[in-house]
């Protein structure tokens, strides 16, 4: 790709340097130096003005001045006398003379080729115009300088046009020589810059179409800032892989870009390249003093070297115009090279007070190991990076610190921290670091990150190791001397106040999890005793609290407590990497303490919390709670929904024994909306074998339960049930709010027809204490209800509706109010259960409950009446009243007066009347001259 110079900026100079040429043809010789920041444009302006004085006949002597070449004497020179226009003879002389010259030490020997080679080119003159163009003249040889000082003063009246191109930048010699050839009144000097905003717009209105060219021109000129060099990369890098007419959604630096970038560093001097990877590493220039000592040169030299980089465009206000520029740079450091610098950067920002995370970023960027005093700076960036919610960096931190850390208290401090925030991401991940976390906390004393370290093994199925982990840790710690002072943390001493701590909160968390470890730690499992308060007790501990709440709610009696203890860690903690699974249950303890308003409340703001922070792990968690309250509440769609996005949020392998939770929740939804199917293939979703000794474990045994019972696998059924009942008695957590088995078993005996066993188990299910009757007492009335004769059964039905009416388990409400319903038809007293049925229905309806909407109110028919709406019905039937159509539908399909009567919970007076009523509305005489249409119609399915 070509870039065009017909240029306002490029003309403009073009236009000086053929007056200047004109000039000189008449005699008048003259100098013209054109100066300009690095890939200014100084030489393609050159070449196009070089090639109009040969298209004018002049006789063009050129050359390029290089850094290599600089020590070379007369190199410039060299290059001008072997040119082709010259005689044999006079270059064989003129190159004889520079030769000795060469040699010979002293001025006056290097002026002798100078007048012979000024004599030969203004001989060449005499019948043309020369013109002597020269490139990065400041790059050129001293001998060479002191030659075109020398012709420069001999030109004035002869044919003869110098052009020479140099940098904004020039040594110590250059500075004398520019100074002297300004100095002579033929000579004049022409700034190329960058190009401007519409100079940038002009190359890109030949690139693209009108309007794209137009929206593109500002995004090109930032990033190249008019050099044309990278604006040129730019440009083959948009047009590389897209239709000139397709259009950018913006300008993306790519290959070419990033190389044009290195080749502007690369033609100026050499510490610009140096400067440019000191303001790479650093992220800007604002400091030159930091630079400085970070590339180990004076002040003046960074200095400069930054203003190199600014007005070659690569640099904007001290920071590079795109990070891809700064990418290029970093990429073509040597890896030692960049790590040294990143090391040197760390420890001045260290020195000079700079925050943790900035020294943190440098220390990981070097990719090496630190000084073991960098790993608290480490620690605390890990801790600021979580504030910003870069999890990445964070890890990084940790990482880093762990490897560095020398004292093995601290570093497995740090791998615990290192954990909770794999498990945010990824609870499967974490499990990779579970052994090493052990290995390092084996034998150590506990501190704070004890009860987290063994939530973290309890959740991945690791009972046994945390259990062993405990029982060393208690060994290791073993009892305050007498020197100790009560509550004072000694690095190596026993610190009673924070080892009993947290050592009792690990102990509490492990038989909550899992009562069956009461007999490991008898002395602490699910203690009814309240949290212990003061110093050096662990009431404020997120763990311990969370233990006390669910011991208090699955303990009788102490449902006001559970309350308390869930509360209170609710308000004092915030959602965090160590207290997520402690807020998680302090929510179930409030379930099975039958507030499940209080949960669902503080559930939706730590899910709230949580939303705008990368924690998956997090969401997971608390999204399964939320389907658990659902559940509850009898929202079949809403539980589902829940459930099924905690389920997404984290791969099947991240949930542990918390699967249960999301599983349990799905499998009993499933069941209740009418997906047998779909829950039969939940429960080929493996689970852990640990599983089934925990809580959780208990809550998937009665989802597969229910399964079965909805299945019709009844004997499968009960034995899931009693094996809850047999577990929750062993453990001493013998609470229907946790998981109600003596009910559940009940309603499989009854579908095993066996009402007495169901009659026996149901009476044996223990109450609450309290003043306020809990859900699971209306449940326990109805099953009751169904093992009675009818009066009886409406005693308790009345009971149960009356307790569930002031519970949130909608759907067992449904369920009541449609046994009532049913009891009060059995008696004949249609209206009341007409009434009971519909208002069960439309409460089902809500709760997504179709196989209870269809038990209540068979068919299609029922659903279209009990909503109201009269569905399609043909033409002539469009007279008839709701109530009528019913009846109508009904009869057309040969149903008895008395079966309409049961089926509508109508009297068979009021069919009668209905009949009569139709009859004349469709004029017909009888009920087999209904229109057989209505037999087709929505409403049929009544039948």
């Amino acid at each position: 790709m070509t870039m065009s110079l017909k240029l306002v900026e490029r003309e403009s100079h073009l236009g000086t340097l053929n007056e200047l040429l004109r000039s000189a043809g008449n005699g008048r010789g003259r100098v013209a130096l054109l100066s300009g920041a690095v890939a200014s444009g100084k030489t393609e302006l050159l070449e196009a003005f070089t090639e109009q004085a040969i298209d004018e006949g002049a006789i063009l002597l050129d050359a390029t001045a290089s850094r290599a070449e600089r020590a070379l004497p007369f190199g410039i020179l060299r290059k001008i006398c072997d040119h082709a226009s010259f005689a044999p003879e006079v270059r064989t002389e003129a190159l004889r003379l520079m030769d000795e010259a060469a040699t010979e030490s002293g001025q006056q020997h290097r002026m002798r080729p100078m007048p012979y080679v000024a004599w030969a080119l203004l001989q060449l003159a005499r019948e043309h115009t020369v013109v002597i163009a020269i490139d990065d003249v400041h790059c050129s040889d001293e001998n060479s300088l002191q030659f075109l000082l020398y012709l420069t003063r001999r030109i004035r009246q002869s044919r003869i046009l110098i052009v020479l191109t140099e940098a904004t930048r020039l040594r110590q010699e250059q500075v004398v020589f520019h100074a002297e050839l300004l100095r002579q009144p033929h000579c004049g000097r022409v700034h190329v810059g960058m190009l401007s905003a519409q100079g940038t717009a002009t190359v890109i209105a030949g690139q693209f179409v009108p309007a794209l060219a137009a929206r593109l021109a500002p995004e090109f000129h930032a990033i190249s800032g008019g050099n044309p060099l990278l604006l040129r990369a730019l440009l083959e890098d948009c047009l590389a892989g897209a239709d000139r007419n397709e259009p950018f959604q913006r300008v993306v630096p790519a290959d070419k870009y990033a190389q044009a970038v290195r080749d502007c560093l690369h033609r100026g001097e050499p510490d610009m390249l140096t400067v440019a990877r000191g303001v790479a590493v650093l992220g800007d220039a604002g400091s030159t003093a930091l630079l400085a000592q970070v590339l180990g040169i004076q002040t003046e030299e960074a200095e400069q070297g930054v203003q190199d980089l600014m007005r070659c465009a690569v640099l904007d206000d001290g920071f590079f115009r795109d990070p891809a520029a700064r990418t290029a740079v970093l990429e073509v450091t040597e890896p030692h090279t960049l790590a040294g610098l990143h090391q040197r950067a760390a420890a001045l920002l260290h020195r000079d007070g700079a925050s943790a995370l900035d020294v943190a970023r440098h220390l990981l960027s070097g990719r090496q190991d630190v000084d073991d005093t960098m790993v608290p700076v480490l620690q605390e960036a890990a801790e600021y990076a979580l504030i910003d919610d870069d999890i990445e960096v964070a890890l990084h931190c940790l990482e880093l610190a762990h490897r560095t850390c020398q004292d093995r208290e601290a570093r497995a401090a740090i791998k615990a921290r290192l954990v909770s925030l794999v498990w945010r991401l990824n609870p499967a991940a974490a499990e990779a670091h579970l052994p090493q976390l052990t290995a390092e906390l084996a034998g150590r004393l506990p501190g704070r990150d004890l009860a987290a370290s063994v939530s973290y093994l309890g959740w991945s199925g690791r009972l046994d190791q945390a259990s062993d982990m405990v029982h060393s840790l208690s060994a290791a710690s073993g009892e305050p001397s007498a020197q100790d002072t009560p509550g004072q943390d000694m690095p190596g001493q026993y610190a009673p106040g924070r080892n009993a701590a947290a050592l009792e909160a690990a102990r509490r968390w492990l038989t909550m999890i899992s009562p069956s470890l009461e007999a490991v730690f008898p002395e602490s499992a699910l203690t009814r005793a309240p949290a212990p308060e003061g110093p050096g007790g662990s009431g404020d501990d997120a763990h311990t609290l969370a233990a006390s709440a669910i011991s208090a709610a699955l303990t009788g009696g102490l449902g006001d407590s559970a309350v308390a203890d869930a509360q209170r860690l609710l308000q004092r903690h915030r959602i965090s990497d160590t207290s997520l699974q402690p807020l998680v249950f302090a929510l179930l303890a409030l379930v099975y303490a039958d507030r499940t308003d209080l949960a669902l409340a503080w559930c939706e703001r730590l899910l709230g919390e949580c939303a705008t922070r990368r924690a998956p792990g997090w969401q997971a968690l608390l999204s399964a709670v939320r389907g658990d309250i659902a559940l509850r509440q009898g929202d079949l769609p809403g539980a589902a929904h829940h459930a099924r996005a905690a389920l997404s949020l984290i791969s099947l392998q991240s949930w542990g024994i918390g699967i249960a939770l999301p599983l349990s929740t799905l499998i009993q939804a499933e069941i209740g909306m009418g997906r047998p199917d779909e829950a039969m293939a939940l429960l080929e979703q493996p689970v852990p074998e640990t599983l089934f000794g925990t809580l959780l474990g208990l809550q998937y045994l009665r989802a597969r339960g229910r399964c079965h019972l909805a299945t019709g696998r009844y004997h499968a059924a009960v034995e899931d049930f009693l094996t809850c009942g047999r577990l929750m008695q062993e453990w001493g957590v013998d609470a229907p709010e946790l998981v109600p088995w003596r009910i559940d078993a009940a309603e499989a005996w009854l579908a095993l027809g066996e009402p007495e066993r169901a009659r026996a188990l149901a009476e044996r299910q223990p109450r609450r204490g309290g003043t306020a009757p809990s859900r699971t007492r209306g449940a326990q009335l109805l099953v009751l209800a169904r093992t009675m004769e009818i009066k009886r059964r409406l005693q308790l039905l009345k009971e149960s509706v009356e307790i569930l009416e002031t519970s949130d388990d909608r759907l067992q409400l449904a369920a009541a109010l449609g046994e009532l319903g049913n009891g009060y038809r059995s008696l004949g007293e249609f209206n009341r259960a007409r009434l009971l049925v519909r208002k069960a229905w439309h409460v089902a309806k809500a709760c997504g409950a179709e196989p209870l909407c269809q038990l209540l109110m068979p068919g299609d028919a029922d659903t279209e009446a009990a909503t109201g709406r009269e569905g399609d019905l043909p033409r002539e039937a469009e007279a008839l009243t709701e109530a009528e159509s019913r009846v109508a539908v009904l009869a057309a399909h040969g149903h008895t007066n008395r079966e309409i009567a049961t089926k509508l919970y109508v009297t068979v007076s009021t069919v009668e009347q209905h009949l009569t009523r139709i009859y004349r509305k469709l004029n017909v005489k009888r009920r087999r001259d209904l229109p057989s249409k209505l037999s087709d119609s929505s409403l049929a399915g009544i039948a």
